[in-house]
């Protein structure tokens, strides 16, 4: 690792969540859901600077005392329902641009809905674009359902395969491997980000995450499931 390299890292938390309301602040595993996101940026040695992106009070006040940066406010057009994370990103890095007088090396997007993600994770997503000089790394996970598996319904309510499948193996274990990104981990070059506007530009690796600690809270269920397993940790 180049001791000299500046990766910041970005904790993206919205107040208006929809589907879980409060998500960021409810109580998991004893903590608030977002504290096990800062603590496991904090104790990475890769990480140069940890910014909190929010247009909530009192998930900055939060984070602050959990020892997270929050330099500046969401803007109010990036907190809707409509808003990208992709525009955040946007945003946080102009802001970074502006306020420093450069770009740092690399940004890191870390999800507070994804309490699971360690800081080993975190210094491997890191170390494997600097060895590698690849200019992003996302994580990804073995897929909980098989594209083969998955179909589509028509008009009429027939099924057919949802992608085009040729020489499909009969049995599932001789499947292919196939992979999803599971938000836990995006880190990409800033000219990636502003210059070709996206978080995937061609040459980028992913990092495999086992299943157990990618879990993505998107429900009170998988809220319920993080708090179970982390109390159990």
């Amino acid at each position: 690792m180049n001791p000299r390299l500046r990766v910041v890292a970005l904790v993206l938390a919205r107040g208006g969540s929809k589907g879980v309301p409060g998500k960021n602040i409810a109580l998991v595993g004893g903590k608030p859901l977002i504290a096990w996101t800062i603590e496991a940026a904090l104790a990475s040695t890769r990480i140069c600077r940890l910014i909190l992106s929010t247009d909530d009070d009192e998930i900055a006040e939060l984070a602050r005392a959990h020892g997270c940066e929050v330099p500046f406010r969401r803007p109010p057009e990036l907190a809707r329902d409509e808003s990208t994370g992709f525009d955040v990103c946007v945003h946080a890095l102009r802001w970074i641009e502006g306020h420093e007088g450069r770009r740092p090396d690399f940004l890191l997007v870390l999800q507070p809905t994804s309490p699971l993600r360690t800081t080993a994770d975190i210094d491997a997503v890191i170390d494997l674009a600097t060895e590698t000089r690849a200019p992003a790394v996302v994580s990804v996970s073995e897929a909980s359902q098989h594209p083969y598996n998955v179909r589509r319904l028509d008009a009429a309510g027939a099924l057919h395969d949802f992608l085009p499948v040729t020489d499909k193996p009969e049995r599932r274990q001789d499947f292919p491997p196939a992979y999803a990104l599971n938000g836990a981990l995006f880190l990409a070059t800033p000219e990636a980000v502003l210059d070709q506007s996206t978080f995937e530009p061609p040459g980028t690796l992913a990092y495999v995450m086992p299943r157990e600690r990618a879990l993505d809270i998107d429900t009170p269920l998988d809220l319920q499931l993080a708090d179970l397993l982390l109390r159990r940790s």
